[in-house]
């Protein structure tokens, strides 16, 4: 069976950083579950921090480097999506923002996305819906229906979440990932649809 593509998508700007830490835990709660289902996955994560210079000048020239072209082609080819995004002023970073707009708008197409954002108070928790479910709706992708927000106090000295209530909100997001994934109908081969030749169409017209 041919392994699904996930690609994580992370927009921390910090080494380490508690962004990438959830998106870290996310695909492995994905990967997790994909494997219960008998479904073997391949995980690629795309670090926008290290893309920021080609982003901007890409919105220049129009033209995107190779760094940048490999990363958008990964989440273009992904079977899923997980987006992460730092809160800056009550909503996603312009470096996540400015990734999405350079990127095709036909990219995300029917694509499941699973939504996450870190931010220093619980107060952002409704970014995933005020911000983030509009962006990736308008860019027609599939909300997963549980988001992940984790603030700094969900998080230990060690990196470890304080409470099980981030580990319940992270296996919930990536079980319905999984659930999309695993219950999607297969995409439909070019072939299956018969094509009638334009002629005859226009001939059914004319006899009608």
């Amino acid at each position: 069976m041919k392994p699904l593509h996930l690609v994580a998508v992370t927009a921390g700007l910090s080494q380490p950083s508690s962004t990438r830490l959830l998106a870290d835990r996310l695909t492995t709660a994905a990967q997790r579950q994909l494997a219960d289902a008998g479904r073997p996955v391949e995980v690629q994560v795309v670090e926008l921090r290290e893309l920021a210079t080609a982003i901007a000048q890409h919105m220049v020239t129009g033209f995107p480097g190779t760094a940048l072209r490999a990363a958008l082609d990964a989440v273009t080819r992904a079977d899923a999506l997980i987006a992460v995004t730092p809160v800056f002023t009550a909503s996603y970073s312009g470096l996540f923002k400015s990734f999405f707009d350079v990127l095709d708008n036909e990219a995300l197409v029917d694509k499941p996305v699973l939504i996450a954002a870190t931010g220093g108070t619980a107060r952002h928790s409704l970014v995933l819906d005020h911000a983030l479910r509009p962006l990736f709706g308008y860019l027609r992708a599939v909300n997963v229906p549980t988001g992940v927000y984790a603030a700094s106090e969900d998080w230990g000295a060690a990196g470890d979440d304080r409470t099980d209530g981030l580990s319940e909100r992270i296996d919930r997001a990536a079980r319905q990932l999984a659930g999309l994934l695993v219950d999607a109908p297969p995409a439909p081969r070019q072939d299956d649809d018969e094509v009638v030749p334009f002629a005859q169409q226009l001939a059914a017209v004319r006899g009608a």
